[in-house]
C-alpha cells in the first residue's frame, strides 16, 4: 500500500496544475484580446464613465460601480437572513429542519434565468405599485439625509433599478450561504453547548458565545461564496436593472453591471467594443481575486485568534 501514497499525491499535485492553468490560460487570454482598448485608453479606461460606441469612447467606470452596487446590496439583504434562516435550522426540532433544509437546498438548483423571468413580471410590478411608494411615502425615506439621491426627487420609480436586482441577488445568494452556515453551525460539538448549558447560560448566550465562535470561518465563508456568486450573476441582473451604462443615480435608477454588459453586447461587439469588453471580463476576474484574496486573509486572521494554526 506504500507505493499508492506517493501516486495519489503526484495525482492530486497534477489536477492542482491543471486548475491553475487553466486559470492562467483564462488570464492571459483576456490580458491579450483586451491590449487594443488598454492601449487606446490606458488606465483612464477604469475611470472613464463614457460608453458610446458610436464614438469609440468606453470607459468601465459605471460598470464597476453597478456590479459593486448590486452585490453591496444582496450581501446587505441576504447575510441577515441567512445566519438567521441557518441558525433557526440548527436549533429547530428535527423534523422541521428535515422538511425545510431541502427546500432551501432547492432555491440553490433554480436556473438564474427563472429568477429574471420571476423579477421582471412579478417582483418589478410589486416594487413599482407597493414597496416603492411605501418607502418613499410611508416611511418618508425620501426626507431622511441623503433620501433624494437613495429614492430620486419624487421617490417614484417604474420598478426597474439597482434595489431590485440587489433583491434579486440576495434570493439568488441566500441558498448558498444559508447551506454554508448550517453546516458550520450544526459541527458545534454538543459537549460545549451542554456545558453552557449547565452552568446557567440561556440559549441566546450559548449561540453568542459558543456558536458564533466555533463557527465564525464558516460563516464568513459563507458570505464569501455568496459574494463571489453575486459578483458574477448574469441573467437575472439583465432582467431587471435597466442595462444603461450610466453611474448609479440612486437605489431606483437604471444601470448595469460587468457581466449584463458583456451578455448584452458581446455578440455584436467588434474592433475596439470587442477590446473593451474584454477589458471589462479582465476587471471582473481581478474584482473577484481580490475579494477572495482578502476573504482568505480574513479567514486566516480568524482561525489564528482562535487557536488554529492550519
Amino acid at each position: 500500500m506504500k507505493h499508492i501514497d506517493p501516486i495519489f499525491r503526484y495525482l492530486c499535485m497534477a489536477c492542482a496544475a491543471v486548475a491553475g492553468c487553466l486559470l492562467l490560460g483564462i488570464l492571459v487570454q483576456l490580458l491579450q484580446n483586451s491590449m487594443d482598448a488598454w492601449k487606446e485608453f490606458g488606465v483612464d479606461f477604469i475611470w472613464n464613465e463614457d460608453w458610446d460606441p458610436y464614438e469609440n469612447k468606453y470607459g468601465a467606470l459605471p460598470h464597476i460601480a453597478g456590479t459593486l452596487l448590486t452585490t453591496g446590496l444582496a450581501l446587505v439583504f441576504a447575510v441577515p437572513l441567512a445566519f438567521a434562516t441557518a441558525l433557526f435550522l440548527t436549533e429547530c426540532p428535527k423534523w422541521i429542519e428535515r422538511l425545510l433544509s431541502p427546500c432551501i437546498d432547492l432555491l440553490a438548483a433554480i436556473p438564474s434565468v427563472i429568477y429574471g423571468m420571476w423579477g421582471l413580471f412579478v417582483l418589478i410590478p410589486i416594487m413599482q405599485n407597493d414597496i416603492q411608494p411605501f418607502l418613499a411615502e410611508k416611511l418618508g425615506l425620501i426626507h431622511w439625509p441623503g433620501g433624494e439621491w437613495l429614492l430620486g426627487e419624487d421617490g417614484i420609480g417604474s420598478g426597474f433599478g439597482f434595489l431590485t436586482a440587489g433583491i434579486i441577488l440576495a434570493l439568488m445568494i441566500l441558498p448558498y450561504m444559508c447551506a454554508v452556515m448550517r453546516d458550520v453551525l450544526r459541527m458545534t460539538p454538543e459537549m460545549l453547548k451542554e456545558s453552557a448549558y449547565g452552568v446557567g447560560c440561556t440559549r441566546w448566550e450559548v449561540i453568542r458565545d459558543i456558536v458564533l465562535r466555533h463557527g465564525a470561518s464558516g460563516i464568513l465563508g459563507g458570505i464569501c461564496i455568496g459574494m463571489g456568486r453575486a459578483l458574477g450573476e448574469t441573467m437575472a441582473v439583465l432582467f431587471v436593472i435597466g442595462n444603461l451604462p450610466q453611474m448609479p443615480e440612486g437605489l431606483y435608477s437604471f444601470g448595469t453591471t460587468i457581466s449584463a454588459t458583456l451578455a448584452n453586447n458581446f455578440g455584436e461587439a467588434v474592433d475596439l467594443e470587442r477590446s473593451a469588453l474584454f477589458a471589462l471580463g479582465l476587471i471582473l476576474l481581478l474584482l473577484c481575486f481580490i475579494i477572495q484574496f482578502f476573504a482568505n486573509q480574513l479567514l486566516r486572521s480568524n482561525k489564528l485568534k482562535h487557536g488554529y494554526n492550519r
